[in-house]
């Protein structure tokens, strides 16, 4: 495990974001896109770069007509992160930028970075997007993969609770979109 992070510019943004990024010197993309998603056109406006795409459903578990994350899916994440040596610029986007995407970015760091507490951890990329609200279901079976003891899945409850004090809102939003669970964990 590596003691400091190999890539030294991290981005995380949704699809309407990408084609702002182009210009950025990206080298490494992970695209976490709902299954039937067209690859984005934005793209095409990259430099070279090397992207890994994974497609399932933010959602915390099975649904119709949904494809929740599964550990094969946090597998592959901690994979792309294994290659990640020598990467200057990372960007990992999903939908809107705000869960699946910040879940994986929090994934690759917490590899990298096995003697750093998962509250730092959280705490960095809680600053690099500040809305972050990492899918839960992601985190806790990175948290047993990576042999955290539950520590992911506590440092991400919280940031879930300061997220509901700072936007209360988001209660009934979640709970509408079946992360009910999520919310309840984090005291709302």
């Amino acid at each position: 495990m590596q003691s400091e992070p190999a890539v030294t510019l991290h981005t995380v943004c949704g699809l309407e974001e990408l084609a702002g990024h182009g210009a950025r010197g990206v080298s490494h993309v992970l695209s976490l896109l709902d299954p039937g998603t067209p690859e984005p056109e934005a793209f095409a406006g990259y430099g070279l770069h090397a992207r890994t795409t994974l497609r399932f459903h933010d959602c915390l578990g099975p649904g119709e007509g949904l494809v929740p994350p599964q550990p094969e899916h946090v597998a592959a994440i901690l994979d792309f992160g294994r290659q990640l040596d020598g990467a200057a610029h990372l960007l990992v986007h999903c939908h809107y930028g705000l869960s699946r995407s910040t879940a994986a970015l929090l994934i690759v760091f917490a590899q990298a970075e096995a003697e750093t507490s998962a509250e730092a951890l959280v705490a960095r990329l809680h600053a690099l997007r500040e809305p972050a609200w990492p899918n839960a279901r992601m985190i806790g079976f990175a948290d047993a993969m990576l042999n955290r003891g539950g520590q992911l899945s506590e440092a991400v409850r919280q940031l879930h609770a300061l997220q509901l004090r700072v936007r209360p809102h988001l209660a009934d939003l979640l709970r509408g979109l079946g992360r009910g669970a999520e919310v309840d964990a984090a005291g709302g």
